[in-house]
């Protein structure tokens, strides 16, 4: 028989193909496990797969009482309490950096296409401005990357891959991180400092209590109005309100955003504003991205079902 596996968060199907071919799936397609499934049957429940920013606290783990390991599809864990799962003796695993690629690509491509304007010039061509020679203020010139001013906050996986990318511009590139590594990049003591810094400050830290809004108005202040913030972490990193204000008060000049706090965005004054570039968290959404990490997560279930260690285990900072 096979080991049952509870999808406690909403994933497509196709996602979860390789899975089901190991594992017994119990799909609460998103909604609430006792609402899906009896609870003498969630009792039973040895193992779960959430995605990491789905909350999932000690009241939620108290109704699988068996429960021995959460399973994270991706590289967050953010929405999972640990010391809730360390108290219950609940081992959690992700698939650390294997989609740091993916969404490194998905930083650089938002941070072009933010500073060189790509969507208005985009859609410069497909109103027939551009062939009607009509005069736009948005389509003047542009500082580019040779010279630019880099600022990574957080040099895991991803700020590392996206660091080097940067580098590879012909930008400067400096950092703010909780660790001062041996990197071959201008290592800066806050936050506030690499702000004062940098004209593009790229979001990569990973998303807690400690980082919630800590992009606020000062810091978005401090990137002047040629700056630009580039976020692919998590939407909770950000000051919405204050974002929305720097952005319509030209505060700063732009931003290009892959997450967002509420998720689906639905649209709004953020998303009414001409200076931003969105995607819908994207990032790690490629085919390679996601071979990755369900090898991951494939290996830490067999590893839990084997009664051995995982492998990817989040490691407590």
């Amino acid at each position: 028989m096979a080991d049952k596996v509870l999808i406690y968060s909403r994933f497509p199907k196709t996602m979860m193909a390789r899975f089901a071919e190991r594992f017994e799936l119990l799909d609460t397609a998103g909604k609430p496990a006792h609402e899906v499934f009896p609870a003498d049957e969630l009792r039973g429940v040895r193992a779960m797969l959430t995605a990491g920013g789905t909350p999932l606290g000690a009241e939620a783990m108290d109704l699988f009482p068996k429960l021995g390991a959460i399973v994270c599809y991706g590289t967050g864990y953010d929405g999972v309490d640990l010391k809730a799962a360390a108290a219950r003796n609940i081992a959690v695993g992700h698939s650390p950096g294997a989609n740091a690629a993916s969404v490194a690509d998905i930083a650089m491509t938002l941070m072009l296409a933010a500073t060189r304007r790509l969507l208005v010039a985009d859609q410069y061509v497909r109103s027939g401005d551009w062939a009607a020679s009509k005069q736009s203020p948005m389509m003047r010139p542009q500082a580019g990357m040779p010279g630019r001013r880099i600022g990574v906050y957080g040099m895991g996986e991803i700020g590392r891959k996206i660091a080097v990318r940067c580098a590879a511009f012909e930008s400067e590139v400096g950092y703010f991180s909780r660790t001062r590594y041996d990197l071959p990049y201008r290592y800066f003591s806050s936050l506030e400092a690499l702000a004062d810094w940098c004209s593009v400050l790229m979001i990569a830290v990973r998303a807690g209590a400690d980082t919630q809004h800590v992009v606020n108005a000062d810091i978005l202040r401090r990137l002047g109005a040629d700056g630009y913030v580039v976020n692919i972490a998590r939407g909770s990193v950000i000051d919405g309100k204050a974002l929305v204000a720097a952005l319509a008060d030209k505060t700063i000049a732009g931003a290009g955003l892959d997450v967002f706090e509420q998720e689906p965005h639905a649209p709004d004054a953020l998303t009414a504003l001409p200076n931003v570039v969105f995607a819908p968290h994207i990032g790690g959404h490629t085919l390679e991205s996601h071979v990755a990490m369900q090898n991951c997560v494939l290996a830490n279930l067999t590893a839990f079902f084997e009664g051995k260690p995982l492998p990817y285990a989040v490691k407590s900072s």
